[in-house]
């Protein structure tokens, strides 16, 4: 490793300063943050430097120090998500996540988020295929506050069937903006279904309509005695405290709630996908058409995981920004697309996707855009990319990841995601090292690895034909 920044990595530091790039993925920013800051051998020493222990209940505590301001994000992360409900109660567990606002019998309904703004808090939750998110930003010292709120509800939910009707209503509202009335999103829905015959990543987060309508109170009270416990959720504290002071208040707050048998999470595997799979939509609210395709790829914690790394390199060289070859060949040299990109993101409990994506320019042709990716895709199956390729993606990768050290909130993201599908602190600390060590070989592997036909859906998103 070397003991100071390259010219180019230098150039790539100050352009990220004075940028402030949107961040193409956490996982990219990771990946090379310490190579601009640390010296040889000190990469070891980690990006965020966390503190890390375990309350006698089982619940996993981080803290991720950082004194730059007086604030502090608390995040609980609970090891289940939309990819656990159960069979025919698809979206249980993000309904579970709107009725978590309800209130407890201390705590009322609205009183959890009365409190947080009172306090000039701010606060939000999410659910992902894998785990649910809960978290408030706060002064540091109103941490004690919210930690109180979070431990009560962590126990002490308390719902009505009137609650569970109005949030059921609330959630399929929400699926009919975002899903129903969005022909992208519509088609994206049918691709993902498309992808797994079995791995149930194939139902959507938010649920199916039919399945959403029919939950009730007992499915939701159901699910949130089984899987919210203290031994299934990792609590994250990142701002100006440390560690020494976040242990007192966990055990305080979360430490005495007792433990309980939380059910394996059994996921059915996903068999191989044996033949390619093409879907085509056409709808009068689209103006102009759009190209995608997915692989089914491996992830950290499914496949071949040796692949994951060179993978995410790859998806930055074919398509990361305006020096990618999809974005060069397309839309700079022939102008044929209006956008050209490539995405793959790893950290699942089971299989990931690697995706493309064109959008032709207005008047153009889907099918020149689709001939023209496809060709570069061969093209780097062939041939391979070179070592001047691999040190643009990282330095592209570092650039990003300076951003992402200035925001605590996206480390105890980065965190929680990865401990909450079973990886460890030092999983996320020794990325860089490991990106480091990524060769040609191993990016070129990965490609003639991932872009089989077989394993690809196809989706395209047509404007309806004129009568």
């Amino acid at each position: 490793m070397k003991t100071k920044p390259t010219r180019v990595v230098r150039a790539a530091v100050r352009r990220a300063w004075l940028a402030r790039p949107s961040l193409r993925g956490l996982a990219l920013a990771l990946a090379l943050l310490s190579l601009v800051v640390l010296p040889a051998g000190a990469a070891r020493a980690g990006l965020f430097n966390p503190a890390s222990f375990t309350l006698a209940n089982g619940m996993q505590v981080v803290v991720i120090s950082d004194h730059r301001a007086p604030v502090v994000t608390q995040m609980v992360w609970y090891k289940v998500g939309a990819a656990d409900d159960p069979r025919g109660k698809s979206g249980i567990a993000h309904v579970l996540e709107h009725l978590m606002f309800k209130g407890t019998e201390r705590f009322g309904a609205g009183v959890f988020s009365d409190i947080v703004a009172r306090n000039g808090g701010r606060e939000n939750a999410f659910t992902s295929t894998d785990y649910t998110g809960y978290f408030q930003t706060v002064a540091v010292e109103r941490l004690a506050t919210v930690m109180e709120l979070e431990a009560d509800r962590m126990i002490n939910l308390t719902l009505t069937e009137e609650q569970v009707r109005s949030e059921r209503e609330v959630v399929l509202e929400e699926r009919r903006s975002r899903v129903d009335n969005s022909p992208s999103s519509q088609l994206m829905e049918q691709m993902t279904a498309a992808q797994f015959l079995a791995y149930p990543y194939g139902q959507p987060v938010i649920g199916w309509e039919s399945e959403v309508s029919r939950l009730t109170l007992e499915d939701a009270l159901d699910f949130y005695r089984a899987h919210y416990a203290p031994n299934n959720a990792i609590l994250i504290i990142a701002g100006d405290v440390t560690v020494d002071q976040v242990r007192p208040l966990a055990e305080k707050y979360y430490g005495v709630i007792p433990a309980r048998d939380v059910p394996p999470r059994i996921r059915t595997d996903e068999p191989p996908q044996l033949v390619a799979r093409r879907l085509e939509m056409s709808h009068p609210r689209v103006p102009q058409p759009i190209w995608r395709r997915s692989y089914l790829a491996p992830s950290v914690m499914w496949g071949e995981s040796q692949h994951v790394l060179p993978l995410t390199v790859l998806a930055e060289i074919m398509g990361g920004g305006a020096t990618s070859r999809f974005y060069r060949s397309l839309v700079v040299e022939k102008k044929l697309a209006a956008q050209a990109s490539a995405f793959y993101g790893s950290s699942n409990l089971g299989p990931s996707r690697f995706f493309l994506v064109g959008v032709p320019v207005n008047d153009g042709s889907v099918e020149d855009v689709e001939a023209e990716l496809l060709a570069l895709i061969e093209r780097v199956v062939e041939d391979g990319i070179t070592e001047q390729e691999l040190e643009r993606a990282k330095n592209g990768m570092l650039a990003s990841a300076i951003y992402a050290r200035d925001n605590v909130q996206g480390a105890a993201r980065t965190f929680g995601a990865a401990l909450a599908i079973g990886r460890t602190v030092e999983d996320v600390e020794s990325w860089p090292d490991r990106v480091e060590a990524i060769t040609v070989e191993e990016v070129n592997a990965a490609a003639r690895y991932i872009f089989d036909s077989a394993k690809s859906v196809t989706a395209v998103l047509l404007p309806m034909p004129e009568s």
